[in-house]
């Protein structure tokens, strides 16, 4: 195995990434995701200041999923792998494992990632780093495919955000951890009291700029199965921004009946 196909940080779960029950909260998590994805791409010489500067593009996530076992604590240390797979024409695919500190997979990830051309804002052909890609790792964290998401029932609306400077990034569009921030504010406090995410998945649409107005939405319709909808749109073009699909389980054998207001 070459040892630039692979890589591995150490992360610390401080107090600003856990939320009240003093679990890591999602959005940070994909931020620790994103992190050593980030890394890892500039060990390659292919991370964003060599993109931006050299190519004048960016890397940009389109599909993700996240399955998970058990989520870390407050100051507990876990540990990040990653690898890449083939590139295709228009999109890599990334694989992420999370390790304890007893080296316990707890939590598995694969994502799909194409490149932004910034003057064009059109995705790009991966012809021009396909040449110095290193050696792949057949392996994968997760079996499944990562398809298009798709409402199952009538979607409800639940509230409007407006994208704003602390949820834009370097490239100057809504971060993909934000997303699951929104995402997660879709449920009231006492829903995140008596239920844990066991899966999320994410199909990335349209940009979504600072003023922008994300219009959320909700299906609950398959919730007999543990699985609830989530959609963003833009409120003033209506185009879809992203779509999302969780898989949710009731904390201490509680009900599963989940509040449908």
């Amino acid at each position: 195995m070459a040892s630039n196909s692979f890589f591995k940080k150490n992360y610390h779960v401080d107090l600003i990434d856990v939320d009240f029950n003093n679990r890591l909260k999602l959005s940070a998590l994909f931020g620790y995701l994103q992190d050593v994805a980030s890394l890892h791409s500039e060990s390659l010489s292919m991370g964003f200041c060599e993109m931006t500067q050299k190519y004048n593009k960016t890397w940009v996530l389109m599909r993700a999923r996240l399955e998970i076992s058990r989520i870390p604590r407050l100051n507990e240390e876990i540990s990040i792998e990653t690898w890449p797979q083939t590139p295709k024409k228009l999109d890599v695919e990334r694989d992420f494992l999370v390790r304890d500190k007893n080296q316990n997979i707890i939590a598995k990830a694969s994502s799909i990632w194409v490149v932004l051309d910034l003057k064009t804002r059109r995705l790009s052909k991966l012809d021009f780093i396909a040449k110095d890609f290193p050696e792949i790792i057949s392996d994968r964290a997760l079996s499944n495919k990562l398809g298009k998401l798709s409402a199952f029932g009538d979607l409800k609306s639940v509230y409007k955000k407006v994208v704003g400077y602390s949820d834009i990034d370097v490239n100057g569009h809504l971060n993909n951890t934000k997303y699951v921030d929104y995402i997660m504010d879709c449920f009231p406090i006492d829903t995140h009291k008596r239920y844990i995410v066991k899966a999320l998945e994410l199909n990335f649409i349209t940009e979504a700029l600072c003023g922008d107005t994300i219009q959320l939405l909700r299906d609950i319709s398959d919730l007999d199965s543990n699985l609830v909808y989530i959609e963003g749109t833009n409120y003033e073009t209506n185009k879809e921004v992203f779509r999302s699909q969780i898989e949710i389980e009731p904390l201490n054998n509680q009900s599963s009946k989940l509040d449908k207001n």
